[in-house]
């Protein structure tokens, strides 16, 4: 049997711009070091089946290899391939697997059961474009440190053209997974999450958005902050565009103003000397800090998001801002560069009694990643080794034990994972 092997990817905040990016302004999306991980096993030949388990969510379900609807997917008109370039979806496809995705989670209440129909989607829905009926069977094991709201690994020799060619096609298959879960996705969380670093987003008047890689973005510490306030994006969306309606001109002004704040921030972290530049974080700060002001003017903020503003601000550590669509959900702070780590621990209890949840992460972080095996060497000379199989992944506890067992870059003792990475826009 083919050993098991792990792959990893970022989560994603954005850290300018959002609603104004929906009239047209541009703005920006980062990667976050706070990470999901699948692990993949490989099954006996006699075990023909396959497998999700995704804990966090409350999803576990097998199907019989041999009754998925390969005779549709393989058919000479449908058939696609790792290297194809897929920008919509059939809908002969998505009825073929539609009974199969309607099966997981019956017996659970029917808003978590949806979304695990639609992750099942995504999941069948590559499985068979990129798999074959002679396929092993396999365990999907998938685990998160982000909060809930193909082929072998990169090495160290190959040429980066091929690691281009490589990344870009991960990145195509991760926008069919968003096509089949979200409909019409803009494109950005592929990105961000193949490639790692940051993207810029400008929504064209026709045709698809654009989404070009930040490459030189840099790595900053980030403070997020979950209210665990509830929050629908559709309802902010159209706070906003009823507000622009009501008061064109003055929307007008703030949107713009957000366009603005997103160029200048662009064009600091463009910079050839930002990360030598004592003043930089504190000018990015300001903007970060500027771009909430006029969210706030919006209407897209939230009593919960100002309470964790203004906790902050009193401790001084940061520039706060709301990141997505507001009215709840999460908070971003950018630390200041000389921060007292005591006044963090202080500023986490009292997050705490109010009810919120504190991530540490760096912005910027790295892409999808590939552990193959699923092995870490350690020791001097990697003469020691360390497997990950199913059972310890599984019975890790929470975040912190997800990082301490697989966590990228969490002990630099030892080597295993490996990544992709764009060398040019």
């Amino acid at each position: 049997m083919a050993p098991a092997f792990m792959v990893s990817a970022p989560g994603k905040v954005i850290v300018f711009g959002e609603h104004a990016a929906v009239f047209g302004k541009p703005a920006v999306a980062a990667a976050i070091s706070l990470r999901s991980y699948l692990l993949v096993t490989t099954l006996s030949k006699s075990q023909r089946t396959v497998t999700l388990n995704f804990r966090d969510i409350g999803l576990n379900h097998t199907w019989k290899i041999d009754t998925l609807p390969w005779h549709i997917f393989n058919h000479s008109s449908k058939k696609k391939f790792y290297y194809s370039i897929v920008d919509s979806l059939d809908p002969d496809l998505l009825n073929a697997i539609a009974p199969h995705a309607e099966a997981v989670s019956r017996d659970l209440p029917e808003k978590q059961r949806k979304m695990h129909v639609r992750s099942a989607t995504s999941f069948l829905y590559l499985f068979l474009s990129l798999g074959s009926s002679q396929s092993a069977g396999f365990v999907y094991t998938l685990r998160s440190t982000i909060p809930i709201g193909a082929g072998l690994g990169p090495h160290p020799d190959q040429p980066l053209k091929e690691a281009e060619i490589q990344i870009e096609r991960i990145n195509q298959w991760a926008f069919v997974g968003e096509l089949c879960s979200h409909g019409d996705p803009s494109g950005v969380d592929n990105t961000v999450s193949t490639g790692g670093k940051a993207v810029l987003f400008h929504k064209n008047t026709s045709g698809p958005p654009s989404v070009t890689p930040l490459l030189n973005f840099p790595k900053l510490r980030l403070l997020l902050v979950d209210t665990r306030q509830p929050r629908s994006t559709a309802t902010q969306v159209g706070k906003v565009r009823r507000l622009k309606d009501d008061h064109p001109m003055t929307i007008e002004l703030i949107l713009d103003a957000i366009g603005q704040l997103t160029a200048s921030a662009l064009e600091l972290i463009s910079s050839t000397n930002f990360d030598d530049n004592v003043d930089a974080i504190d000018r990015l700060g300001t903007l970060i800090r500027m771009n909430h002001g006029l969210l706030d003017a919006l209407g897209v903020s939230h009593p919960c998001l100002e309470r964790v503003r203004e906790l902050v601000d009193h401790a001084g550590i940061g520039w706060t801002k709301l990141t997505g669509a507001g009215g709840g959900g999460c908070a971003i702070t950018l630390f200041r560069s000389d921060v007292d780590e005591e006044t963090v621990e202080e500023l986490e209890r009292k997050f705490i009694a109010e009810g919120f949840q504190q991530y540490e992460a760096i912005l910027g972080a790295d892409g999808v990643g590939v552990l193959w095996p699923a092995v870490f060497r350690t020791g001097p000379d990697g003469e020691n080794s360390e497997e990950i199989d199913q059972k310890k992944f599984e019975n890790a506890v929470g975040a912190q034990g997800i990082e301490q067992l697989v966590g990228v870059g969490v002990r630099e003792d030892r080597e295993g994972w490996k990544f992709w990475t764009r060398t040019s826009d």
